[in-house]
């Protein structure tokens, strides 16, 4: 059967004069009027938009929760299968002669800030705390709260929820785009990873659909993680400077306190984004990879490092042993316990709304992957975007997060870390391992480390969105529209703070992520069609040169 031809080019248009030249107009203003729109209904009516938002996402959660699970069970299985076959991992994403652009520090470093980077701050501490406190194993009775028989489990599921799946979710829109963009020559935007499935319908408005949808996942998804952030930023800086009103009586950061943070944040992102990719975003992830090794360095110093190394070797057998039943294992509603517990927990807030998140952050992180992978091969791309960033990870998780659970556990710290708001875990556990002399500085530190992260997200997803908004190449005349979505980021982050605080902004997310996770399965679909097309055409033309040699 003849295969047909692989589509190499796609006619979106684009404006040829005027403020939008270079942008498609559908797609950019359609994207800004739902951001506006969003922004002034949660604006004008901010505790009912906060009510219907959190019902939205009870639905979802509710509903969709086995979706979620076997999706991104389905992204690692995939990225696995890509990077291990022979002939799929070593096929370049570029053509023969093309060279990478970065080098391979600055190329995990800039991978690493733009994925997950300032979560490792908010939840190296927090996650593990959380988990030691409640997880599936306490649930099952397989481990006890609080115990020392509950550091693995609590690290075992601190993993399992930033590990292969992240950034498996993250690496398979990354290697989606980079090859249709690279190797068919089709525009770097997301529309192009379904040409398999959907051909040139895709230059019309069906693409317009799926551009638009990966705007609005990326603006809320990168919302969820600078609301975090900024939490955790105002809380810093009130360490550091001891300025009062930036938190509430119970020392919670306030809203006000945020606001500022956010504004402090967003102000240096658009400064960095206007700077472009080669500049601006690969000088601040060189930083923030370099603070990190400092902050890690003291960790292993002076935090627990016995059980941290423990936490990181054992953790990590135990995760990857039992990482094919955690990937698909889902918890029906019950009403019957254990059964109840575990759905609960699992559909409550993890592992179902941390993948909603993933998946959300996924387009402006794929997209942002695959600008800077142009050169490397399938295998090496993997490996670099999902396997290498998992390990950092799993290493802050171990020394950050073992160091304060073996606080609480030998009664150091009386309960001060795992009462603390998540925001403010790092700082008190920081504050235990250090005089009140040398704790300042490393506050400091930490702050400057926090401003690297989220700046780094930030401008990223910024100038994704203008990539995606211009169809994969974004105009030379694009500084007033990078200012422009990096004001609307702003907006949209700060009405859902003030709408219903960070709830309100997990719950946004969850708008985008239902979506895109479809889109995101298809392109999986698309991906593998081509591959196995590409290699039939290969098998094809060599029957047909060894007939002619005949």
């Amino acid at each position: 059967m003849t295969i047909k031809k692989a589509i190499t080019e796609l006619e979106v248009e684009t404006s040829s004069s005027g403020f939008y030249q270079g942008f498609n107009q559908i797609v950019t203003l359609g994207a800004k009027v739902l951001v506006i729109l969003l922004v002034i209904w949660a604006a004008m009516n901010p505790e009912g938009a906060g009510n219907i938002l959190s019902a939205i996402k009870n639905w979802s959660f509710a509903n969709l929760g086995a979706w979620y699970i076997y999706v991104m069970g389905m992204f690692v299985v995939v990225c696995f299968v890509l990077a291990l076959v022979p002939s799929l991992g070593r096929a370049k994403l570029g053509q023969a002669d093309d060279k990478p652009e970065f080098s391979y520090f600055s190329w995990v470093s800039m991978m690493f800030g733009a994925g997950i980077g300032i979560g490792m701050m908010t939840y190296a501490t927090a996650e593990p705390l959380f988990h030691f406190a409640n997880n599936p194993d306490t649930i099952l009775g397989l481990s006890q709260a609080n115990s020392e028989n509950n550091i693995l489990p609590s690290m075992k599921w601190a993993f399992f929820h930033w590990g292969f799946s992240a950034w498996g979710c993250y690496a398979m829109i990354g290697v989606c785009l980079a090859f249709f963009s690279y190797n068919r020559g089709l525009p770097l935007t997301i529309r192009s990873a379904l040409t398999p499935l959907f051909g040139k319908s895709l230059e019309g408005p069906l693409g317009h659909i799926v551009d638009i949808s990966a705007v609005i996942a990326t603006v809320l998804g990168v919302a969820v993680t600078v609301g975090f952030g900024v939490s955790q930023y105002a809380s810093g800086i009130y360490e550091v400077f001891g300025f009062e009103w930036l938190l509430n009586e119970d020392k919670s950061p306030s809203t006000n306190g945020m606001i500022f943070a956010l504004m402090i944040v967003m102000g240096l992102s658009i400064f960095s984004a206007l700077s472009g990719v080669g500049k601006g975003i690969k000088w601040l992830s060189n930083i923030n990879m370099g603070l990190s090794a400092a902050l890690i360095g003291f960790f292993v110093i002076f935090g627990s490092t016995a059980v941290a190394f423990s936490a990181f070797f054992e953790g990590t057998l135990l995760y990857l042993t039992e990482l094919p039943t955690q990937l698909f294992t889902y918890w029906e509603a019950s009403s019957e316990e254990p059964a109840k517990g575990l759905h609960s927990w699992q559909s409550g807030w993890w592992t179902v709304f941390i993948w909603a998140w993933w998946i959300a952050f996924a387009p402006f992180v794929g997209l942002f992957l695959a600008r800077i992978s142009k050169g490397r091969t399938i295998r090496e791309f993997i490996i670099g975007a999902m396997i290498a960033p998992t390990l950092v990870s799993f290493v802050w998780f171990a020394f950050l997060g073992g160091t304060a659970i073996d606080l609480e556990l030998t009664g150091k710290a009386a309960g001060a870390i795992a009462g603390a708001g998540q925001e403010a875990q790092l700082f008190m556990t920081l504050k235990l391992l250090v005089s009140e002399s040398i704790y300042p500085i490393l506050t400091l530190i930490v702050l400057v480390l926090l401003t690297t992260f989220l700046v780094t997200s930030a401008d990223s997803a910024i100038l994704c969105v203008n990539t995606i908004n211009s169809v994969g190449v974004l105009p030379n005349r694009s500084k007033t529209h990078i200012v422009i979505w990096g004001v609307m980021f702003t907006a949209v982050i700060a009405v859902l703070l003030v709408a219903g605080g960070l709830g309100a902004i997990k719950s946004a997310m969850i708008i985008a992520a239902v979506p895109f996770s479809i889109i995101m399965a298809l392109m999986v679909v698309a991906l593998l069609k081509a591959l196995v097309n590409d290699l039939r055409r290969a098998n094809s033309s060599a029957v047909v040169g060894e007939e002619k040699s005949a």
